[in-house]
């Protein structure tokens, strides 16, 4: 494992915050690199197939490239191809399918990936949470048919699937196998659906479940999987349901002990909120800074692209300054 040059300044993560970053960077004439460990804005590639956006086309734009969608909100791939033109546009200079691995600092940092070795003066982690499932943590959540990632509807055709979630995402997935031809029973913690699910689609699901097209278990938990069946703790008891397929929706997180093997300290609070300043984002570790979703911790519905975009600029000012 060879040593390149050092960096002004080193990118963990190619999405749109990441990339927002990089655009940042080349605007001051910073050296730079973006470091992802899968393809470009991998947490958008992982989204629905047929998913579409809560924002409108501009609040997704970055680096002064023109959102131009068919609709008002654009579609998963809308984004794909709209974040591939700022790449390109940019010329963004960035390593895909390259894990980093370990981040230290002496004098400078020390970045190390699985297939090489960078050094940097600076580094900003801009890694999202869309890597980590939050896990049920009951019996048979290992089993194949668990599934905490959704792609499309046509595999749960004419099949028994569990939802388990009540926001936006749980309720996509289940409205979208219901009509094609999935029957669908919603496990959900809540007494209700959330409130912040997209204002378009929550009389939907109310209305499948008010007339049965949707089975939906409220104040309820999974107690147990198996191959042909799923036990559900309600307000009643226990209920035991023929089922051939979970689909969990039950959010990410971030990587705390990625985070924490850097030095950044993770707050006692119960968001678990990485520590930084909110005016410059750099944390505890000076030189290290936080972008996007992943400052929140497990608040993960804070920070959005809409609203993290700022990040990009406000960092690299620093970083500019520091340098200077």
């Amino acid at each position: 494992m060879s040593t390149t040059k050092s960096y002004d300044v080193i990118i963990i993560g190619a999405g749109p915050i990441g990339l927002a970053c990089g655009i940042e960077a080349k605007k001051k004439g910073l050296s730079y690199l973006i470091i992802e460990k899968g393809c470009l804005v991998n947490s958008l590639y992982n989204y629905p197939m047929n998913m579409t956006f809560f924002s409108t086309s501009e609040k997704l734009e970055i680096g002064g490239v023109p959102f131009i969608s068919h609709n008002s909100k654009p579609t998963r791939a809308e984004a794909l191809e709209y974040y591939r033109r700022v790449t390109t546009t940019w010329e963004l200079d960035l390593k895909l399918y390259e894990k980093v691995e370990s981040v230290n600092k002496n004098d400078i940092f020390s970045i190390d990936t699985d297939k090489e070795s960078y050094l940097a003066h600076h580094v900003i982690l801009s890694t999202g949470f869309y890597d980590l499932p939050f896990l049920l943590n009951v019996k048979g959540e290992n089993l194949p048919k668990v599934k905490h990632y959704y792609d499309e509807p046509h595999p749960y055709f004419g099949q028994k699937i569990v939802v388990i979630g009540a926001a936006n995402s749980a309720v996509d997935v289940a409205l979208e196998t219901f009509r094609k031809g999935a029957q669908v029973t919603m496990v959900i913690r809540h007494e209700a659906i959330n409130p912040r699910v997209k204002y378009w689609v929550l009389p939907d699901i109310e209305n499948r479940i008010k007339e049965s097209s949707i089975k939906a278990y409220f104040s309820s938990s999974i107690a147990e999987i198996r191959e042909h069946e799923v036990d559900i703790m309600t307000p009643d008891g226990l209920v035991t349901i023929a089922n051939d397929f979970v689909l969990a929706m039950t959010g990410y997180q971030p990587s705390f002990p990625f985070l924490e093997a850097m030095g950044i300290a993770i707050g006692d609070d119960d968001m678990k909120t990485p520590q930084h300043n909110p005016d410059t984002m750099e944390t505890n570790v000076p030189g290290l800074y936080l972008a996007g979703v992943v400052c929140g911790g497990l608040q993960t519905n804070k920070w959005f692209i809409e609203n993290s975009r700022v990040h990009a600029e406000v960092i690299v000012g620093q970083i500019e300054n520091n340098i200077k």
